[in-house]
């Protein structure tokens, strides 16, 4: 019945179909196996994708040759250009979403790419030999061969779902959870742990009073994620901002008693960023109220997303409570919202390519990994099926560096320092996010992937367009000089220090609080140089130019710090044999076993004289 495959993708959430689309675009003859054809990439929590720091990591995806970006804006319902009020390396797109409209069009777009197959059934196991996976076992008794395997199983594994003192098997609500995989997966010597996460009620948007609420409008320029050109929609539709009160905190707190997160039913931790609405009453009593985002799910349906009410507290108490919220009055609740814990296994088990140490040909990536968040799966998905397609042709593996990308940041913090709750990207977790930001994206990353053969010729076209575009302006900039007379009056408009000699356009530029579209309006002669050019070219010559002095700081000590990346560490070195380490350095490091000197010194535990001792013994 079934073919030898390649590679076989378990899952079809964000991770599972960003794996097979670039295994399957690098050629390889992949199988998508999912439970549901009909819940392919549904955004099962909030309609949205982007964000502070989940943003970037949609645009590097979308570089790497990675769906995600596309097919974002082409569902999307609203755009908003996140901390504009900061410098550009905290710029972070974020897009609402047509839930129904996104995962139709990963499904269309995956179901036009060559090489891939789909099949809707339950992974039950995997097929195991002397320490290497050869394909799968599903619930209707098929054995599925393969030269490598990708699980991205999200909430699935075991998972269990909790609405007050009810619960119930689960993966996602309506959906049954996944057995067998974990405990294969332990006996084989693999340690797994629990997490939880929690979703909010969804209600019937005709129910609400909007004139009660804050109006959230899109921007009026829609930049988007995909660096192709992809139309954007005409019109958006608007999020709107309300908040609990005391009284709503009053009610949230008889349902306490019957909350499973305070009765010790739950046994897996919460992200830390995202906690439950009844967390957050619990932990900051003394707040008078929380924000809550109020968000539709797309264009053609009433359903509306209560962001910021996470909850698994009893639908009772979930119901009085909602009606105590300023505009939802008379609400009317669709479904209520729950709490799901889940196997995961933590990542410190896993190479910088996503496989696994203890089994080969075997990779993991999204929420199995411990993350949270589209985006966070949705780059292991697009690595661990970039790594499989290269591992089993024998191919160099692709290893974004933390300078290279958020996606890097990601990888080597998961592998490096694992994480005993749902991990979240936020732009501090990067050293060098003036070099990761979000608007050069394409010319950090697309050239790697055109060399892998993801990237299209299109896209290498584009990105050499912009690179050379960008230069001509900022040749523009620094040889145009303006004289007092000239710029003078437009200093002063602006409040800024006049000057008494010229000075080239690019000097004036540097100056906070100037920007290159108000000199572009100010001077005919500027604007008619610059009237060809669009937008985001002039966006991010303008950047270079007034951060160069910050972006060249982070290249010296990318280059620095690249030494000890530079400095390689033999798979079998045997930590044990250094007497000059302590206890915790040496159990910390064998169990990890960095690959360099410069991962090595990332490990929680490891201080700087164990760097030092390392690099004695290792001849340097």
């Amino acid at each position: 019945m079934f073919i030898d495959y390649d590679i076989i993708i378990v899952g079809a959430g964000h991770a599972g179909c960003e794996a097979a689309a670039s295994a399957a675009n690098l050629g390889s003859r992949v199988l998508l196996i999912t439970m549901n054809m009909q819940t392919m990439a549904q955004m099962s929590c909030n309609p949205a994708m982007g964000g502070i720091a989940k943003g970037q990591i949609i645009r590097e995806i979308d570089s790497m040759g990675g769906c995600s970006g596309i097919v974002t804006d082409q569902s999307m319902i609203q755009f908003r250009m996140l901390n504009l009020s900061k410098g550009p390396a905290m710029w972070s797109p974020r897009a609402q979403n047509d839930r129904m409209l996104f995962s139709s069009k990963w499904r269309e777009m995956l179901e036009k790419t060559d090489n891939l197959d789909f099949y809707q059934d339950l992974v039950t196991g995997l097929i195991i030999k002397e320490g290497r996976c050869f394909g799968v076992i599903t619930g209707l008794g098929h054995k599925i061969n393969a030269k490598a395997v990708v699980l991205t199983n999200g909430t699935f594994l075991n998972g269990k779902i909790h609405i007050g003192e009810k619960n119930f098997g689960g993966g996602r609500v309506a959906e049954k959870s996944a057995t067998g995989i974990t405990e294969q997966l332990v006996s084989l010597g693999f340690e797994s742990g629990r997490l939880k996460t929690g979703t909010p009620p969804r209600v019937d948007g005709r129910s609400l009073d909007y004139t009660k609420m804050e109006v959230q409008p899109g921007d009026k320029e829609i930049a988007g994620f995909s660096y192709l050109n992809i139309p954007k929609p005409k019109d958006q539709k608007c999020c709107w901002i309300t908040y609990t009160s005391e009284k709503v905190h009053t009610i949230l707190k008889t349902g306490f008693d019957k909350s499973p997160m305070f009765s010790g039913r739950i046994d897996g931790v919460g992200p830390r960023y995202c906690p439950s609405i009844e967390d957050k009453v619990n932990r900051f009593p003394e707040r008078e109220r929380h924000q809550l985002f109020i968000e539709p799910e797309g264009w053609n349906t009433i359903e509306v997303y209560v962001n910021g009410f996470s909850t698994s507290l009893p639908e009772e108490t979930q119901y009085e409570a909602l009606r105590n919220i300023i505009g939802f009055e008379a609400v009317k609740i669709f479904r209520p919202g729950y709490a799901i814990e889940y196997d995961y296994f933590p990542p410190t088990q896993l190479r910088y390519t996503l496989e696994t140490r203890l089994i080969d040909n075997l990779f993991f990536a999204g929420q199995i990994n411990g993350t949270t968040g589209y985006e966070e799966a949705a780059c292991q998905g697009l690595m661990a099926g970039i790594n499989a397609h290269q591992k089993i042709r024998n191919f160099e593996p692709v290893i974004l560096k933390r300078s290279e990308a958020y996606i890097g940041v990601l990888i080597d913090d998961l592998i490096t320092k694992g994480t005993e709750e749902p991990y979240r990207m936020f732009t501090s977790r990067a050293e060098f996010r003036t070099l990761l930001r979000q608007d050069n994206a394409d010319l950090r990353l697309t050239e790697l992937s055109y060399r892998l053969g993801l990237a299209s010729q299109e896209r290498m076209e584009l990105v050499k367009s912009k690179s050379e575009s960008v230069e001509k302006i900022k040749s523009i900039l620094n040889e145009m000089p303006v004289t007092p007379e000239e710029i003078n009056p437009f200093l002063e408009t602006f409040s800024f220090s006049t000057i008494r000699e010229k000075q080239k356009i690019s000097k004036i530029l540097l100056r906070p609080g100037i920007e290159l579209n108000r000199l572009v309006a100010h001077f005919p002669v500027l604007n008619e140089k610059l009237k060809n050019y669009s937008s985001e070219i002039i966006e991010q010559a303008s950047i270079q130019i007034k951060y160069e002095i910050y972006i060249e700081k982070e290249k010296e000590l990318v280059e620095r710090m690249g030494q000890l990346e530079d400095l390689k560490i033999p798979e079998t070195f045997d930590y044990k044999k250094i007497q000059a380490l302590g206890n915790e350095a040496r159990e910390k490091l064998t169990k990890i076993k960095p690959t360099t000197l410069g991962q090595a010194s990332r490990i929680s535990g490891i201080n700087p004289s164990d760097v030092q001792i390392l690099m004695v013994f290792m001849g340097r």
